[in-house]
């Protein structure tokens, strides 16, 4: 109730009050905080036997404020920025479900999560028969490490090269004929691919950040990451709902 309706503490607890005039007691605004940080929130969902178990990921990041002051109140009283939070998400593209979320700082790069996020996605709660056909990507996610980590995992990549990418030895095999397939003919390469359906992912952003905010209110780093957990946990139930 508080996510959904952009509520502080205190206002939650006004809330409880109203509505919960014949409890004995009521929990305080602290003690709402509190129980509220050490719930224990998962983003997974348990999969049955007409789930398509063969997906199709669309992995990308998004970032979201730590304070809700806008630039004028930066400027004005020359306060200083305290940097970003980066929700890192891979989405299946025919659910819009996030399947997997790392919440990180504004300093680390999109290409070292991109395996954390498929590592949870094959090993959640052991539906180990879940089979991941494609993971699309843009230049961010491009190097030797991811290839070399789908490939292992037989994952065909849809992560598009950087410009200046040439075919070389010292490159991953996999991540060699990409570039080759992206020189020769990138129009044909993204619809091979389906890699316009990338996209998804930013759809699923703009649902969270309309729906829930673009900042946390959240004061330490833990429970920032909480709200986030709790923010994807309310958006996979609603399209679960639909």
């Amino acid at each position: 109730m508080r996510i959904y309706f952009h509520l502080p503490y205190r206002q939650t607890e006004g809330i409880i009050k109203a509505t919960g005039k014949n409890l004995p007691d009521h929990p305080t605004y602290s003690q709402i905080c509190r129980r509220v940080n050490k719930l224990e929130i998962s983003t997974k969902r348990s999969y049955d036997d007409e789930y398509d178990k063969d997906i199709i990921i669309a992995i990308d990041s998004t970032g979201i404020r730590v304070t809700n002051r806008g630039q004028w109140m930066q400027e004005k009283w020359n306060v200083k920025n305290k940097g970003y939070l980066k929700i890192h998400v891979a989405v299946d593209v025919n659910t819009k479900e996030i399947l997997a979320l790392e919440v990180t700082d504004e300093k680390v790069h999109d290409r070292q999560v991109m395996q954390k996020l498929i590592e949870h996605i094959l090993k959640r709660n052991g539906n180990r028969d879940i089979k991941i056909k494609s993971a699309l990507g843009d230049g961010s996610y491009d190097s030797n490490e991811n290839f070399k980590f789908l490939q292992k995992n037989k994952i065909l990549p849809a992560i598009k090269v950087r410009r200046n990418s040439i075919i070389s030895l010292k490159n991953n095999s996999l991540r060699n004929r990409e570039v080759y397939s992206q020189i020769k003919d990138l129009l044909k390469w993204k619809k091979k691919r389906k890699y316009g359906h990338r996209w998804m992912a930013e759809t699923v952003f703009s649902s969270i950040k309309r729906t829930y905010g673009e900042y946390v209110s959240a004061i330490k780093y833990q429970n920032m990451v909480k709200e986030m957990i709790l923010k994807v946990s309310l958006y996979n139930m609603f399209r679960r709902m639909t």
